[in-house]
């Protein structure tokens, strides 16, 4: 146990929403921060707001900010205390944390030793076994061939799930129902996980039908402190993509909180692990839960946790990397409300969710009470092709769920943007599903509500586009003289030639 450090400077190794999120914690801390930029993120708001900002590289991650060297780097030549990884891009990286702490860095995170041992989904599972927590009946190890595969099957029977061994979301997963599709899932899982990860490693387990994904979100110290900060639902998902997210969950009393927060606890303690993790648990139709996977870091939708519980994760998390006990104990943590969060992203639903970029020419977020909107990107600003599509994160807090859902459907109803598509009508769609509204769903609810839907909802998006359009339109008109015109076109036609070639 090392002695409790001053943190006076954090150098953020990620970018948009999450890395804005983090400066902002530790200026209330009174914390220096330093950002990191890529090319594409030269005017973005976590640049600006930052204390001091660097360029690292050009826009590819693979050339900025998966740069552990030149991340380091910067973080030595800037005296900073801390790294804090956000998540995505190195937070998961066992090597980062490694290198970060033989640096005399302070990693924001778990040891690299537990990042490595919960980041390989299989040993992972060995490990929680061994301390009594229920798993999916799975291979001990990888597989590589295809006979290895079909015994498991002969065993379990199908359907199947054939899930990288390394890495996470969604990538390197195949569902496999009958044995005609499982040598084409097993190639095709291994190469997307190669892809993914630099790992074709993959492994196999029984695959449970209509599963309800509930996460627990926990907090260890380095003075054998661990507790956990309740439930999150997420099985509204897309192709393993998560898109809403809540707590409490329906299914979840206080007897089955109280079981699987001890559970969560029981794993993160067994693989020696400190600061913020989640514990993630596929819950059966008979309310049976297995564990699924260890995220050892901050997760995206951790603000439904902050409604609800009133703490600060990142707050914690700088508690934690310097060496000071946990702020409070579990008999401490007390749950208020209810707390819905929609991961407002840019892409087309209409086209395959294929993510859209360009800029962004209006944006007006929602407001009013109960309602948080976590966003990386401003107006005017651009959704590059090389990163994430998530816009924001719009989070809706009520003392009861209903409450709840109908803040967030007016935040939703609110939302103006314009010069990118977004999955708003996605998220409308959701919330206002009479089964949704009900807690009747499971991981399966969109490929079996969204994917039969009638084509009026995007036309009615589409429209409520088309007038918020010809509105700003008209403003803008006003604002636009004669004389400013090129030869041969007024001010309006140029005006309007210009904001369309950005929309296009």
């Amino acid at each position: 146990m090392r002695e409790t450090r001053v943190i006076r400077k954090v150098l953020i190794a990620n970018r948009g929403e999450i890395a804005l999120r983090v400066i902002r914690t530790c200026r209330e801390l009174g914390i220096r921060t330093v950002a990191v930029y890529s090319d594409a993120d030269r005017q973005m708001p976590f640049v600006l707001h930052a204390d001091e900002a660097y360029r690292i590289g050009p826009p590819p991650s693979r050339e900025s900010y998966l740069m552990m060297e030149s991340i380091i780097g910067v973080a030595l030549a800037t005296r900073s205390d801390a790294i804090h990884p956000g998540y995505g891009f190195l937070s998961e990286n066992a090597e980062f944390a490694r290198r970060v702490r033989d640096a005399g860095i302070l990693f924001i995170g778990p040891p690299p030793e537990a990042i490595r041992s919960m980041g390989d989904k299989t040993e992972a599972r060995k490990l929680v076994k061994k301390a009594g927590v229920p798993t999916v009946p799975g291979t001990e190890g990888p597989v590589q061939a295809e006979e290895e595969v079909r015994a498991f099957c002969a065993e379990y029977g199908f359907p199947v799930l054939i899930k990288a061994a390394a890495g996470g979301g969604g990538k390197g997963m195949r569902i496999v129902r009958e044995a005609g599709e499982l040598a084409q899932s097993l190639r095709s899982a291994q190469s997307e996980a190669r892809s993914a990860f630099g790992d074709d490693r993959v492994y196999v387990e029984k695959y449970l039908d209509n599963p309800r994904h509930i996460e627990f979100q926990i907090l260890a110290d380095e003075h054998g402190n661990i507790i956990h900060l309740g439930e999150r639902e997420c099985s509204i998902q897309r192709r393993h993509q998560k898109v809403v997210e809540e707590t409490p969950s329906v299914i979840v009393d206080d007897a089955l909180r109280d079981t699987m927060g001890a559970t969560a606890v029981n794993a993160a303690r067994a693989c020696g692990y400190t600061n913020a993790g989640t514990i993630e648990f596929l819950v059966d139709s008979s309310r049976k839960f297995y564990f699924l996977e260890m995220n050892t870091r901050l997760q995206v939708e951790h603000p439904v946790t902050e409604l609800r519980t009133g703490l600060d994760l990142v707050a914690e998390q700088l508690r934690v990397a310097a060496g000071h006990p946990l702020s409070l104990r579990q008999e401490d943590v007390k749950f208020n409300g209810h707390a819905i969060e929609c991961r407002i992203c840019a892409e087309d639903v209409e086209n395959d969710f294929l993510p859209s970029t360009g800029s962004i020419l209006h944006l007006r977020a929602p407001q009013g009470p109960g309602l948080r909107e976590d966003r990386g990107v401003e107006e005017g600003g651009e959704i590059p092709v090389y990163y994430d599509s998530m816009i924001a994160k719009l989070v809706a807090w009520a003392p009861t769920r209903d409450e709840a859902l109908r803040k967030m459907e007016r935040g939703l109803t609110e939302y103006e943007i314009l010069g990118v598509k977004t999955n708003i009508s996605l998220c409308l769609f959701v919330i206002r599903h009479p089964e949704f509204r009900k807690g009747n769903f499971d991981t399966h609810f969109l490929p079996k509500y969204y994917g039969s839907r009638e084509k009026r909802d995007a036309s009615a998006e589409e429209r409520r586009a088309v007038a918020l359009v010809c509105a700003l339109l008209e403003d803008q008109m006003r604002n636009v003289s004669v004389s400013e015109s090129a030869p041969g076109h007024t001010g309006r036609e140029q005006w309007l030639s210009k904001r369309l070639d950005g929309m296009r």
